[in-house]
């Protein structure tokens, strides 16, 4: 599942959640064990959240990183092809 996956679903299950804990202010148990069981999908979801978002910074720093070296290399080139 893609970061954007998970994001979007996230947004569906807090959107229920909202609208269940609205209900449950007006003391409905169903609501009440939607809201129970929607935490729980909740905690899964932003486990996985947690391990596709750390995932994406290490690849995102990893092309950063390429980049620079890229660059370093290109300005290296440049130094020894025009010596003062």
């Amino acid at each position: 599942m893609s970061l954007k996956e998970i994001i979007k679903t996230m947004y569906t299950i807090l959107d229920r959640l909202t609208k269940d804990l609205k209900k449950v202010e007006k003391n409905n148990k169903a609501a009440s064990q939607r809201v129970r069981t929607g935490t729980i999908n909740l905690a899964k979801i932003a486990k996985k959240f947690r391990k596709e978002s750390i995932l994406e910074e290490k690849k995102n720093k990893a092309l950063k990183n390429k980049k620079k070296l890229k660059k370093r290399k290109s300005e290296y080139r440049f130094l020894k092809n025009h010596p003062k």
